[in-house]
């Protein structure tokens, strides 16, 4: 079965009043004393009314500035956020590698960490244990697996968290920048990884503010801005236009 994404007329809104520290007793109390108005009022979108079919083989890269929406994109693509209104279809397991280290125990050592973080990604005990010499390689954390990660430096942390989500070729590779923080040797690395995996087919979905990055890895680069897009299509098109946009404002 080949991979595909569609997101049809996907949106999202975050309610900002309850994102203010409300306890629990006001939340209650508001959702009978605020009419619809004032709940609207309160509301912000986030998505907005998202179309788009990304085909396998395809490399999506994704521009936009800060708060565009395009970190909220790929967290709803990994079912971390439930859109408010519309669907998307995934067809392929998705590898989301969103935030460094994001569910490592910091308690826990780098070795151990393997474990929960895979099992995390629906990987199994013993397809672990057969990668667990691998990933500590091509991390190349052999020195410091058994210290606890709380003492990783960011670099450490990104090479583990790398390493792990892509130990098992995914049918969808999720990133978002990815390479803020990795020596020069290691990017080099995890870039013919990607290359690799790409190679087999796979769907690479990639946001990143290192425009000459996405140019050089993708094949296709939508423009996302108060979370709409804006353009689709090459890369250096869409490059072109979006730095353009950010030039005159």
């Amino acid at each position: 079965m080949e991979s595909k994404i569609v997101f049809k007329d996907v949106s999202l809104e975050f309610d900002d009043h309850q994102n203010k520290g409300a306890t629990f007793k006001e939340l209650f109390a508001n959702a009978f004393t605020l009419n619809n108005k004032e709940k609207n009022k309160h509301k912000r979108t986030v998505l907005n009314a998202i179309n788009i079919e990304i085909k396998h083989g395809e490399r999506l890269g994704i521009v936009g500035r800060n708060g565009a929406g395009k970190s909220t994109f790929l967290k709803t693509l990994c079912k971390i956020y439930e859109p408010s209104a519309g669907k998307i279809t995934i067809q392929g397991n998705v590898a989301p590698l969103l935030e460094i280290g994001a569910g490592f125990n910091p308690e826990l050592s780098g070795r151990e960490n393997i474990y929960l973080n895979g099992a995390i990604l629906g990987h199994d005990m013993s397809e672990l244990k057969k990668l667990e010499a691998e990933i500590i390689d091509f991390a190349e954390l052999n020195e410091y697996i058994d210290t606890p990660v709380k003492y990783y430096s960011t670099g450490m942390y990104l090479k583990l968290a790398f390493s792990i989500a892509t130990a098992i070729k995914p049918e969808i590779l999720v990133l978002d920048e990815l390479f803020a923080g990795g020596d020069a040797e290691f990017v080099a690395k995890a870039k013919k990884r990607m290359e690799n995996f790409i190679a087999e087919s796979s769907i690479m979905v990639f946001v990143s503010h290192q425009l000459d990055l996405l140019q050089e890895l993708c094949t296709r680069v939508i423009w996302i801005d108060k979370g709409k897009i804006i353009a689709d299509g090459e890369p250096e098109a869409i490059i072109d236009l979006y730095l353009n946009k950010e030039a005159h404002d």
